[in-house]
């Protein structure tokens, strides 16, 4: 338990009032009263008037009054007055209590208990209690459920028999039907009884538990004690606490705890012995505590006995104990500290006499009140309770914005104040640590504050007028600290306000600036950079917050602002290209200026100026080509200089690409495509390519494309045919041309690179190429697959440019001819030119005609232009195809030079292919021949069926009787009515109805289809019947 220094770091109270008994009572009055001060109590009658007992040695009750509201005297204090005295005794009175609810003061002076109305106006009346009277104590209860019994129970409705002994034993008297009250006889129906006028009573060993009961009219005077209990206790009690249901003693052996129910005791703690102070009770009533004090320790402990929370350690054993909102008031030798109840600190310390003056007394108003009353042998002083904000301005002024801020919390938390005022108090600590230099934790305040504005610190930032000038709240808070000025302003005052100080410390004048900086003077660029990144931090907070749209636009013109004060070009350029509400007019100027055309034109762009923004990005690209955007960290190596040059120029074509992406301005598009264009075509096409919802003049972007830049308007060309579906013959005609001339050049490339003088030269073309190439895919590829696929180019012109060229691109001609339907030329270039067996066979087969086959093996074994017979090419088509070939044809056909075993071998095949295929016919015709003849048999056995129906026969879905009605019958025999089935009808049974003059009816019917009108065998869903009546 450490002993905690005393510091005066709050005012919580200010003397009002005194009253010296020698200087202020008239010369009659201060020759009877002129005695020592013994005990003091309070009672506030009203918001303008409390009054003050005061007891003395001699005997006498004094009654002061003050009004702790009234305006102070020039003096800067305000007056007590005398009312009056009343004489109680001859001996010193020893206790006051103010009964206030009943109007009365109860007093204990020589042993005996005295009462009093609460002006003195009255005479005071002795209490028959008892004698030897030492220690009276008020019960207090705190409305707890469960922890505060009731005493007086039934009694209230009807005083016993053995109470009226007891009254009577007491000194009440009565008889008659009524109680005797200090030698007044009342009656027992005008009595007044209150569970709050309940009082414990120790006269030696005796402790005992007495209720005052007062008659009807309180304020006569009138009134007498009814014992409810009596409890042995200990001798020599000093000091006494009633809190519900527990009494605490204490005496020179120790605090003992006792039950008002039960009369048990025990002992809490013991006191040293001998003790240098006697003991002292103090009742925390808020926290429904009890102080105890042993010497300078003051220990807490609950109802039960138990101790809760910490230990007070005061600097000396106290006279006496008050209590103050949340503070501790003590005092002794004309000195009185406060001590924080939780914490321990001593917050004030205050004098009021000098030393060694006496034993002094204090009185409070049961911790709630406003006012203190303490007292010298001879002097009255009374101190009143600063208001809150007062008290926290005081530790403002002091630099002590810890303590405010938590005496802020202490007080919201009991409800005195609220979230808004901690908010407010964090504002203004904010500000007041801005002033002070120490920049990163005014800003974590402002953080703290949910109703500081973020245009509050838009003062610092730019100076008046200014666009937002008018959007600054008027708000000087308490006037702690100077007006906004820019931060350049705050910093130079500070340093000169550090310069003062140290001059006036090297004089012996102490000041409140902050030491480390009069050890160690800050430097001013150092500081300035310190408030701009951390207002920074504020406002990038701020930007997270639900705020209006011109205040927001502050925030953000004026974060760029600042990130250009430290030349934080990442920062200015991530806020720029981001969604931002800053205002492009404010900004212009400044980026021009300082030659931050990038942030400009991402600032451009997030604010749809896109034509600005890609004049700049068309002029960076430009500027980075010519070196005047090198980077600095390339300087020293030329190749690493080159690749940033490069990837600027990238830059600004992807930032411009993606500007063109999500424009439909047509114009603009193509002003800007051929410089991106240079840089890359990738980013071109994407541009061209992109998703609008307003697409695109195909022919005014065809026309605008350079004609160098094929592979783009290849690539855009293919887009509208495969993604926009385009069908215009001329789209398709330009971009099989355009693939085609590809190609061609790229063929005769690949014939180039073949000379046996260039091997290195070949691997240099060809990396480069396939570098330089925007597809994946290889152009002869992309040409084969476009026109295969494409039925609405012109094959001619196609063919024409191929076949003009010394190319041999001879399966893109075997496309074209096949498109043109020259079957002859394209097996030849299938066969002959590319040798290509399996896709002469494929195509044979799409002509799908036998002679087709009987061709390719003509060109096999005959190729001309002095080639070798394809001999196994032959024997192929024979194997796979040999059964579409007539073996005749084929023994025609085949070359004497062909050797015997291939020959015989295929002959072989081929006439076992057709033995096969003829027994495949055969089986065929007999399959079918069965399925007629069962079909003929079905629609026999329809023909021969019969049906027989009277007059009494019904329809088997409507019911209705049939008659010589029309009516279907099913293949399940279901018999229904005519139009019932007609919608679903698909068959007909034309039924003949002979009446033979018979009860029955005989129908012969057969079955007619009622689409086609062919006989059927009546195997559908339904079957129609139309019946014919024979006479």
């Amino acid at each position: 338990m450490a002993k905690v220094e005393p510091t005066n770091t709050r005012t919580l109270l200010e003397p009002l009032a005194d009253f010296n008994l020698n200087l202020n009572l008239s010369p009659s009055s201060s020759s009877s009263l002129s005695s020592s001060i013994r005990s003091l109590a309070v009672s506030t009658l009203s918001d303008t008037q409390t009054l003050i007992y005061v007891g003395t040695d001699s005997g006498s009750l004094l009654l002061l009054s003050v009004n702790p509201n009234s305006p102070p005297s020039p003096t800067n204090q305000k007056s007590v007055s005398f009312v009056r005295y009343a004489a109680v005794s001859e001996s010193a009175v020893d206790y006051v209590q103010a009964i206030d609810h009943c109007g009365q003061v109860l007093v204990l002076s020589g042993g005996f208990l005295f009462l009093v109305d609460l002006l003195l106006l009255q005479p005071v009346r002795k209490l028959g209690v008892s004698k030897g009277v030492t220690v009276v104590a008020k019960r207090v209860r705190t409305g707890i459920v469960g922890k505060s019994s009731d005493l007086v129970g039934a009694e209230s409705s009807d005083l016993s028999s053995t109470g009226r002994r007891l009254l009577k034993k007491l000194g009440g008297g009565g008889g008659g039907g009524g109680i005797r009250s200090n030698g007044l006889k009342l009656k027992e129906s005008e009595l007044h009884r209150d569970e709050n006028c309940i009082f414990a009573v120790v006269a030696g060993r005796r402790l005992l538990l007495v209720e005052l009961i007062l008659g009807k009219d309180g304020g006569d005077g009138s009134g007498s004690f009814l014992l409810l209990k009596e409890i042995q206790c200990v001798d020599g009690v000093r000091t006494m606490l009633w809190l519900d249901d527990s009494i605490i003693v204490g005496s020179s052996e120790g605090y003992i705890l006792y039950s008002c129910v039960t009369g048990q005791g025990g002992l809490i703690f013991s006191l040293p012995d001998p003790s240098s102070s006697p003991p002292r009770l103090k009742l925390l009533l808020k926290e429904q505590k009890v102080l105890l004090l042993v010497d300078n320790v003051g220990v807490m402990v609950n109802a039960q006995g138990q101790p809760v929370g910490g230990s007070l350690v005061f600097r000396r054993a106290p006279d006496s104990v008050g209590e103050m909102g949340s503070s501790i008031a003590v005092v002794r030798n004309g000195k009185m500290d406060l001590y924080h109840k939780r914490s321990g600190k001593c917050v004030q310390m205050l004098s009021f006499a000098e030393e060694g003056v006496g034993p002094c007394v204090l009185a409070d108003q049961d911790g709630s009140g406003q006012l203190i009353v303490v007292a010298t042998p001879s002097k009255v002083v009374c101190y009143g309770k600063v208001p809150s904000e007062e008290q926290i301005k005081d530790l403002l002024r002091k630099k002590n914005f810890e303590e405010a801020l938590s005496l802020v919390e202490e007080l919201q938390s009991e409800g005195e104040m609220t979230k808004e005022i901690l908010s407010f108090v964090h504002a203004q600590v904010g500000f007041l640590l801005l002033f002070d230099l120490h920049f990163e934790e005014a800003v974590n305040h402002f953080l703290q504050s949910d109703t500081m504005q973020p245009s509050e610190v838009f003062p610092f930032i730019m100076r008046d007028p200014n666009r937002w000038s008018l959007l600054v709240p008027r708000n000087r808070y308490w006037g702690l600290h100077p007006p906004p000025a820019p931060l350049e302003n705050v910093v130079d005052d500070g340093l000169m306000a550090i310069q003062r100080a140290i001059f006036l410390k090297k004089a012996g004048v102490e000041t409140t600036i902050d030491s480390v900086f009069l050890l160690n003077p800050p430097n001013r660029a150092d500081l300035l950079e310190s408030a701009i990144e951390n207002i920074i931090r504020y406002l990038r907070v701020s930007r997270e917050k639900d705020l209006t749209s011109s205040v927001m636009e502050g925030v953000d013109t004026l974060l760029m602002y600042l990130y250009r004060a430290l030349n934080r070009i990442e920062d200015m350029e991530r806020l720029a290209s981001s969604e931002n509400s800053c205002v492009v007019e404010e900004l212009e100027t400044l980026l021009n200026e300082s030659g931050n055309l990038r942030t400009l034109a991402f600032l451009y762009a997030s604010k749809g100026m896109s034509s600005k923004a890609l004049a700049i990005w068309r002029i960076l690209a430009r500027n980075y080509s010519s070196g005047h955007w090198r980077d600095v960290t390339g300087q020293t190596d030329s190749q690493q200089a080159t690749t940033n040059l490069i990837s600027g120029k990238d830059i600004a074509a992807i930032e411009a690409s993606k500007i063109l992406e999500k424009s439909s301005d047509q114009d603009l598009i193509l002003q800007h495509l051929g410089w991106i264009a240079d840089i890359d075509q990738v980013l071109a096409i994407r541009v061209l390519t992109s998703e609008r919802t307003d697409q695109l003049s195909p022919d005014q972007v065809i026309a605008a494309i350079d004609p160098k830049k094929v592979e783009i308007l290849q690539s855009y060309l293919q887009w509208l045919i495969e993604d926009q579906d385009f069908n215009d013959t001329q789209f398709h005609t330009t971009y099989a041309l355009l693939l085609a001339k590809s190609a061609i050049e790229n063929f005769d490339t690949e014939c180039t690179s073949r000379n046996s003088a260039a091997e290195r030269l070949e691997q240099t073309n060809m990396s480069e190429m396939e570098r330089n190439s925007i597809f994946q895919s290889p152009i002869r590829e992309r040409l084969q697959i476009f026109l295969q696929s494409s039925e609405l180019y012109d094959p001619e012109e196609v063919l024409d440019l191929i076949e003009g060229s010394d190319s041999e691109l001879w399966l893109e001609k075997a496309i074209l001819y096949k498109k043109l339907g020259q079957e002859i030329l394209v097996l030849q270039i299938l066969a002959l030119k590319l040798e290509d067996s399996e896709a002469a066979e494929q195509y044979c087969a799409e002509i799908g005609r036998p002679d087709a086959y009987m061709q390719l093996l003509e060109m096999y074994l005959d190729p001309k232009d002095g080639k070798e017979p394809m001999f196994k090419a032959a024997v192929r088509l024979l194997h796979n195809h040999g059964e579409n070939l007539d073996p005749l044809q084929v023994l025609e056909r085949l070359s004497p030079d062909m050797p015997l075993q291939l020959a015989s071998d295929t002959i072989l095949r081929m006439l076992r292919a057709r033995l096969h295929h003829h027994r495949q016919g055969q089986i065929v015709h007999n399959l079918s021949r069965a399925i007629d003849v069962d079909a003929s048999l079905g629609r026999l056995e329809e023909r021969s069926r019969h049906v027989q129906i009277n007059e009494e026969s019904l329809c088997d879905s409507c019911h209705a009787r049939l008659g010589t009605k029309l009516f279907a019958m099913y293949p399940d025999d279901t018999i229904v009515c005519y139009k019932v089935d007609i919608t679903d009808m698909s068959f007909i049974c034309v039924c003949e109805i002979q009446n033979n003059g018979s009860h029955n009816l005989h129908y012969h019917f057969s079955l007619i289809n009622s689409r086609s009108g062919l006989s059927d065998n009546g195997r559908g869903n339904s079957i129609g019947v139309v019946f014919i009546e024979t006479k």
